[in-house]
């Protein structure tokens, strides 16, 4: 039965905010009844579209989850390093969840999330949003048609872009590891994630390398200061400049001007906000330590190979894929929408182009939250793409590749299935 179900979200930042406004336009889905969030705008902003009772908005994802269970369903975006404490709880007192990735920050908490729901029997759907791209999952179907014949090797690329990764990665709220997480997990693990699904044998060993080269003190140009709007002599050339990007008619033309908070404002009292806000710092002396870019090797059972490639530095963003098969070669570009493959028998060429869809990272949020809510109604903890156990599978391969980033060394995937089990026992 499509009984509309109650939700409260915890976490009214970008992704709790599209979460919402999926709600918001499919009304079988069912209503908003809470909302949690230390910003009180963010959490008004969610809580007025549904309209929530003052007494159900709360200021932190603690208060709310004090109550007694107050919704059927936990939509849980709230920063990475609190994903385990509050899924965990969330799960305890009964909450279905959709969890925003990652799963979490470390092994361990991964493991506790999975006991978690296996535990209370939940349904939960980590939103690894590349599996519910309808790009993507034409490709998956081609593929598992046998298409190209075996897949032998793949190649993807994430191009970050470089104003993206300023404004998230450097001066945002994932620049610095100890308040979020390394960069490959928080911006990637989506990807390692689509890459095992993809080829669909287990991994078996990885290593990668990366590095953190440009956003860096030794970088910055001669007489930068600590802030863009202190007179800088590069401002007008630079293209990270925060007066670009966050304020005046240019702001416009970013969507960076809404999480820095400075969309819609007066340009003088956007500028103004440059001075304090951390958006508004030099590029090159921020506290980031994330890296800039990062390679990962990946064999999986049967001699099957894969790297991936996450950069800052591209004019453009998304994600493009090449596939070396058995029997032909395909190109996915995610963001174009298009597959292109040529069988080597014949030398045909073919290609797909896939129709736009609506709604955050190109529709697929909506994918996941339908899918998700389907399985909900059913009570089939195992009618989602993407539950507990898998995530916790393919983010071991995540964790695995910057163990060999850091380490400097090849890491076989048993080094840390026999960690997962130790945690677990």
């Amino acid at each position: 039965m499509d009984r509309p179900l109650t939700f409260i979200i915890l976490g009214c930042g970008g992704r709790g905010n599209a979460f919402s406004q999926s709600i918001e336009a499919n009304p079988l889905f069912g209503t908003v009844v809470a909302v949690a969030d230390p910003d009180a705008a963010r959490r008004d902003r969610v809580g007025d579209r549904h309209g929530v009772p003052a007494d159900m908005r709360f200021a932190s994802w603690e208060e709310a989850l004090a109550r007694p269970k107050l919704a059927e369903v936990c939509i849980n975006t709230t920063m990475d390093k609190l994903h385990v404490a509050s899924g965990v709880k969330a799960l305890d007192l009964g909450y279905h969840m959709l969890l925003e990735k990652p799963m979490a920050t470390s092994l361990a908490d991964c493991v506790a999330i999975d006991a978690a729901r296996q535990r209370n029997q939940r349904v939960v759907a980590v939103c690894h949003s590349m599996r519910y791209d309808r790009t993507h999952a034409e490709m998956i179907r081609l593929l598992r048609a046998r298409t190209i014949g075996d897949i032998v090797s793949l190649d993807q690329l994430e191009a970050v872009e470089h104003t993206h990764q300023a404004h998230s990665f450097v001066r945002g709220n994932w620049g610095n590891e100890s308040r979020s997480t390394f960069m490959l997990m928080a911006k990637s693990c989506h990807d390692i994630d689509a890459i095992a699904y993809t080829i669909g044998t287990p991994c078996e060993r990885v290593s990668s390398f990366g590095s953190l080269t440009l956003f860096k003190a030794e970088r910055a140009p001669a007489g930068a200061p600590a802030r863009c709007t202190d007179g800088c002599p590069v401002e007008a050339s630079c293209p990270y400049s925060a007066l670009k990007l966050y304020t005046g008619d240019s702001a416009k033309q970013h969507w960076y001007a809404h999480p820095a908070g400075t969309a819609g404002l007066p340009t003088a009292q956007q500028v103004e906000m440059m001075r304090t806000s951390p958006y508004g710092r030099c590029v090159y002396r921020c506290d980031n330590d994330v890296v800039d870019h990062q390679v990962v090797n990946m064999e999986f059972a049967g001699g099957v190979t894969a790297t991936f490639t996450m950069t800052a530095f591209t004019t453009f963003g998304g994600r493009q894929i090449r596939i070396h098969g058995t029997e032909g070669f395909m190109a996915v570009d995610l963001t174009a929408r298009t597959i292109e493959w040529t069988v080597f028998s014949t030398g045909q060429r073919h290609r797909v182009d896939i129709a736009a869809q609506r709604g955050s990272h190109g529709g697929a949020d909506d994918n996941i939250l339908a899918e998700f809510i389907a399985a909900v109604r059913r009570g089939d903890p195992n009618g989602v793409l993407t539950t507990t156990a898998e995530s916790l599978r393919t983010h071991a391969i995540v964790f695995a590749a910057e163990r060999s980033r850091r380490e400097r060394r090849m890491v076989e995937m048993s080094e840390l299935v026999g960690a997962r089990t130790a945690t677990a026992s």
